[in-house]
């Protein structure tokens, strides 16, 4: 089983994850991982904070000259603002924050509870993503997230050309929509208040049978579901068509299934083709072989530095709530965060299928299912009376 823990505060001396279960024999690319890494921290909207951190990971386990091992990988992030217990305890709770419930929850003071839940965390979730990532390639497998909205200005994508994307400032794939976006963002800053919008992941090159029917917690979109809603600030979250869905009749909503001979003998998908794909590549938990598509809400940041009202934890008086130094908007490097947890839990999902614990064994073991899968085809479904 692919897993991975986090562990270490925003302003404390280091972050950490600790990845599980990654087979052995894949190349570990550090560039690719500090890459990710400097797009987590870019973006425009993104505050003071980005410009003090270089994010270079430190990988401190699993990995032999270069290559994994098979056993638990440690990447690490030092910080260079690391300041953590000269931080001042705020007085005020701030409202959509941890602050107040975590606080009363662990019977500790805010500082504590907020420095954990930082968005800071999520680093080493796209450096663990960065790692899914490189072992998708090696069979094929791409991913790619950017930002279809911001601060009410669609921006629906034109194409996936990765370079596009690169090349945006809010990391988008449709550059007309780009000035617009600046100016609300430009806006938004100038009056004190923060903007959200929405983020989308792209899958392609997955095989049919990612995830299972069978049991309701191992179904391919609850468990996409599942660690995007763990993502901070994302309220939301779309497989395919979405919300749509239950604005149309279902002659407009379900996928016709089209079928190529000519395309069966070296097709992860068997030769089988959908013109639509409002399913968004997940049909009954389980892949279907189309792009897998996943959009995810995310809601402005709720430290404002005009500062919401709220009460003084002493007093129990009304009093603005405690700044806290922070981004006007950090919906493109949500795109970010959505596509390195959309990869791992697709790597993940992956290795459940295909069980292995080296990358030999995970290809070896692809070739031979998708045999399988053509020889079912061939001797229980070639009769028309079947």
């Amino acid at each position: 089983m692919l897993r991975y823990l986090t562990a270490g505060e925003s302003h404390g001396p280091a972050l950490t994850t600790l990845v599980e279960g990654f087979p052995s024999g894949v190349r570990i690319d550090v560039d690719l991982i500090n890459k990710e890494l400097k797009r987590r921290q870019g973006g425009y909207g993104r505050g003071k904070r980005q410009t003090l951190e270089d994010d270079q990971v430190i990988i401190d386990s699993g990995v032999f000259h270069g290559v994994s091992t098979g056993a638990p990988i440690t990447l690490r992030l030092v910080n260079r603002d690391a300041k953590l217990e000269r931080l001042h305890e705020p007085a005020s709770p701030r409202g959509g924050h941890i602050d107040l419930s975590g606080s009363i929850s662990y019977q500790t003071g805010i500082r504590q509870v907020l420095e954990r839940a930082s968005a800071r965390e999520t680093a080493m979730r796209v450096a663990a993503g960065a790692l899914a990532k490189g072992l998708l390639r090696e069979v094929g497998i791409e991913v790619i997230g950017y930002v279809t909205e911001l601060g009410g200005v669609a921006a629906p994508p034109q194409s996936l050309d990765q370079s596009v994307r690169d090349a945006s400032a809010v990391y988008t794939l449709n550059p007309a929509a780009d000035p617009a976006i600046i100016a609300a963002i430009d806006h938004a800053r100038a009056t004190g208040d923060t903007l959200g919008g929405m983020l989308e992941t792209v899958v392609t090159g997955c095989p049919i049978g990612l995830g299972t029917h069978v049991q309701w917690d191992r179904k391919l979109d609850a468990r996409l579901a599942a660690a995007v809603m763990s993502i901070q600030a994302i309220k939301g979250v779309e497989i395919g068509l979405g919300l749509e869905a239950a604005r149309r009749p279902g002659s407009q909503v379900m996928d016709p299934i089209e079928y190529n001979a000519n395309h069966a003998a070296d097709d992860r998908r068997q030769g089988f083709r959908r013109p639509t794909n409002n399913a968004g590549g997940i049909e009954g938990g389980t892949s279907n072989g189309e792009p897998i598509v996943v959009r995810a809400a995310k809601k402005p940041i709720s430290t404002l530095a005009a500062r919401g009202p709220s009460i003084n934890m002493a007093t129990k008086q009304p009093h603005p709530a405690t700044y806290e130094r922070s981004d006007v908007c950090a919906v493109p490097a949500a795109s970010v965060i959505l596509e390195s947890v959309v990869a791992f839990e697709i790597a993940a999902a992956l290795l459940d299928r295909y069980v292995s614990t080296s990358l030999d064994a995970l290809k070896a073991s692809m070739a031979a299912i998708h045999d399988l899968q053509r020889t079912h085809l061939a001797q229980n479904w070639s009769s028309p009376s079947r």
